[in-house]
């Protein structure tokens, strides 16, 4: 409240606790309680996730403006792990340049879903939508929620430029359901290896909050716990 001139619900906005490298611990709890996320005043658990956050963001991640992405990491490191909606085996993509100056843009991933190995193969404008076509097509058979999702925002950052096109890069990405807004970040050694990390979080996270549970081998649901629906992510 020192920080706020105002009540920001007066000009109709709400408070944000940032998470970055500088965060401590009393900002790591803030935000679990912002998130709806409980860490029981676990002092251990808390220290756990502030040198992971500094770790994670002196390799280029940023938790600032990615909430989900923080909300996910929270919940591995308070030991439930990661849930078990699918499982990367492989993921490829292609893009060709045609003669008459267009582009064909193809992706395919390889899953397991539920003990079931599941191939997909998408096209899309270009190489991050085909990857997304293709992960919401392997997935939609076993989780439909996923037809209401859609990509609305996002952004890329290149880290380390003195490498030139070679440098690694962060992306943002800010998927919706029609109601809610969220955000995850990816970074990797390219502009797509970072992307797919950021949309398998968008997936998942989405998929959690909403409380569906994971496919079993006969694709009927397991257990699985959902975020508060309180935990309502958008991006800065």
């Amino acid at each position: 409240d020192l920080y706020q001139h105002i009540d920001p619900e007066q000009v109709g906005n709400t408070m944000r606790m940032l998470v970055s490298d500088m965060a401590g611990r009393a900002s790591v709890e803030l935000k679990a309680r912002e998130l709806g996320i409980d860490l029981g005043g676990d002092r251990e658990l808390v220290g756990r996730i502030v040198e992971r956050v500094k770790e994670r963001e002196r390799r280029g991640y940023t938790y600032e403006a990615a909430d989900a992405s923080f909300a996910l990491l929270l919940r591995a490191e308070a030991g439930a792990g990661p849930v078990p909606y699918f499982r990367i085996e492989s993921w490829r993509m292609i893009a060709e340049g045609l003669p008459d100056g267009t582009h064909a843009n193809g992706a395919t991933v390889k899953l397991r879903v539920g003990g079931r190995r599941v191939i997909s193969t998408a096209e899309g404008r270009g190489p991050v939508d085909a990857l997304d076509n293709a992960l919401r097509e392997a997935l939609g058979r076993f989780y439909p929620e996923l037809a209401v999702f859609e990509l609305v925002d996002y952004r890329v950052r290149i880290l380390q430029g003195a490498h030139g096109t070679g440098s690694p890069a962060r992306v943002l990405v800010t998927t919706s359901d029609g109601t809610v807004r969220w955000s995850t970040v990816g970074v990797g050694d390219n502009v797509v290896a970072a992307s797919w990390q950021a949309l398998q979080d968008a997936v998942t996270y989405g998929l959690l909050r909403r409380g569906v549970p994971p496919a079993d081998e006969d694709r009927r649901p397991g257990p699985a716990a959902p975020f508060p629906q309180t935990a309502l992510v958008t991006a800065s």
